[in-house]
C-alpha cells in the first residue's frame, strides 16, 4: 500500500511540474532573465532562448500539455487498477454491498479523490505558485522540462503537426505563444525599474499616466462647458478684442444664439493679424475656423489620433444627447502625460479671472 501511495503522490507531481512549468514560461519576464544570464545563471541560460522564441516556446508549452495529460490518465487508470479492488474488497469486508455493487462504489469513490487531489494540488498549487513567482518556477522547472523535450519529442511533432494541419483545413490561422505582459505587469516593471535606480520618480509617473491614458475620456480631461470661455458670433470685433485680452485661453469657441449652437472656433492670432495687417473686417465670421467634434466618451489615446488626422489641436465635446459638454485641447491630452504645461501668462490670467469672479461673488 506504501508503494501505490507513493506512486500515485509521484504522478501528482509530475502534473503539477508541468502545470509550473506552463504558467511560469509564458509569466516569466525575458528581462529577468536576461539579467539572470547575463550574470551567470546556468539555469537561465538554458530557458532563455525558449521564452525569446515563439517555436521553441510552443514547443515548451505543448510538452507541458502532453506531460499533464498523460499524467492525469496514468494516474487514473493506476488509482483504478491499484486502489479501487482493495477498496471495493474493503468494503465487502465490512459488510457492505455486494461485490459488483462494491467495485462500482469503489470505483467511483477512487476517481473522487484522485480528481480533488489532483486539482488542489497537481493544479492549483502550481498554478498559484508559478503565477506569484515566475522566475523562480522557471529555473525549477527547466531541467526536467528539458528532459520531457528529448523524450517526447516525437509526440510533439505529431500533435503539433496535426493541429497545424486541421487548423489549415478550417483556415484558421495559427498564432503561436507569444510572451505578453498585461498593464498590470508592465505598472510592475515600471515600479520595480524605478526602485532599481533605472528610473527617476518623475519618469515613473509619466510611464504611469501614459499607460492609464486610454483608461481616461474626453469627457474627464475637457474643460466643462459651466467654464467655457465662448463668444457669440455677433458681437463687435473691438468687443471680441477685449474679451480676448481678459481671456486666459488662446482659442475661443464661437456660438450663434446660444451655446449649444457652436459654430466654430476662433485663434487669437487671427484677430491679432488681422488689426495688426490694418485689414477691419465687419464681423467676427471672416475669422471663425471650423471646429472638430467628439463624443464624451471617446478615450483619450484615440482622442489624440483623432486631433493627428484632422490637424488641428481642440475639439467640442457632446454628450450623450448631442449637447455641447466641454471643450478640450491637445494641450488638456498633454498634461494628463507630462503635468500641467500651462504657460506663465495663461495661468496669470487665470487667477486673475478667478480673482475677479471672488471679487464678483
Amino acid at each position: 500500500m506504501v508503494v501505490t501511495a507513493l506512486v500515485i503522490l509521484l504522478l501528482i507531481l509530475l502534473n503539477a511540474l508541468y502545470v509550473a512549468a506552463e504558467f511560469s514560461a509564458v509569466g516569466v519576464r525575458r528581462t529577468r532573465l536576461r539579467s539572470l544570464a547575463e550574470d551567470g545563471n546556468l539555469l537561465a541560460r538554458r530557458i532563455l532562448p525558449v521564452i525569446e522564441s515563439p517555436h521553441e516556446l510552443d514547443r515548451y508549452i505543448a510538452v507541458s500539455q502532453v506531460g499533464i495529460t498523460l499524467t492525469s490518465l496514468v494516474l487514473g487508470a493506476y488509482g483504478q487498477a491499484a486502489v479501487a479492488p482493495r477498496l471495493a474488497g474493503l468494503m465487502e469486508h465490512l459488510g457492505g454491498p455486494e461485490m459488483a455493487s462494491a467495485q462500482s462504489a469503489a470505483a467511483l469513490t477512487v476517481l473522487l479523490v484522485l480528481s480533488a487531489a489532483q486539482m488542489i494540488l497537481g493544479e492549483l498549487v502550481p498554478k498559484s505558485i508559478a503565477l506569484s513567482r515566475p522566475t523562480q518556477t522557471a529555473l525549477a522547472t527547466v531541467l526536467p522540462m528539458q528532459w520531457s523535450l528529448r523524450l517526447l519529442s516525437w509526440a510533439i511533432r505529431v500533435l503539433n503537426g496535426s493541429g497545424t494541419l486541421l487548423l489549415r483545413l478550417m483556415r484558421v490561422p495559427s498564432t503561436g505563444h507569444r510572451h505578453v505582459h498585461s498593464p498590470e505587469e508592465i505598472e510592475l516593471l515600471i515600479a520595480e525599474s524605478r526602485d532599481g535606480g533605472l528610473l527617476e520618480p518623475e519618469e515613473q509617473v509619466r510611464l504611469h499616466r501614459a499607460l492609464q491614458l486610454g483608461l481616461r475620456t474626453a469627457g474627464e480631461l475637457m474643460v466643462p462647458r459651466a467654464r467655457l470661455s465662448a463668444i457669440a458670433i455677433t458681437t463687435p470685433l473691438p468687443d471680441v478684442l477685449r474679451a480676448v485680452i481678459a481671456s486666459p485661453y488662446s482659442r475661443l469657441p464661437v456660438y450663434r444664439r446660444h451655446v449649444d449652437n457652436i459654430v466654430g472656433i476662433l485663434h487669437t492670432k487671427d484677430l491679432v493679424t488681422e488689426y495688426v495687417e490694418g485689414r477691419r473686417a465687419l464681423s467676427l465670421a471672416p475669422l471663425v475656423r471650423p471646429i472638430a467634434r467628439v463624443q464624451h466618451d471617446m478615450p483619450a489615446d484615440r482622442l489624440i489620433a483623432f486631433l493627428r488626422e484632422r490637424r488641428t489641436h481642440q475639439a467640442l465635446v457632446l454628450d450623450s444627447s448631442g449637447r455641447v459638454a466641454g471643450f478640450i485641447t491637445l494641450e488638456d491630452v498633454v498634461a494628463e502625460l507630462l503635468g500641467d504645461v500651462t504657460d506663465e501668462f495663461k495661468m496669470a490670467r487665470l487667477r486673475s479671472a478667478r480673482t475677479a469672479a471672488g471679487e464678483d461673488g
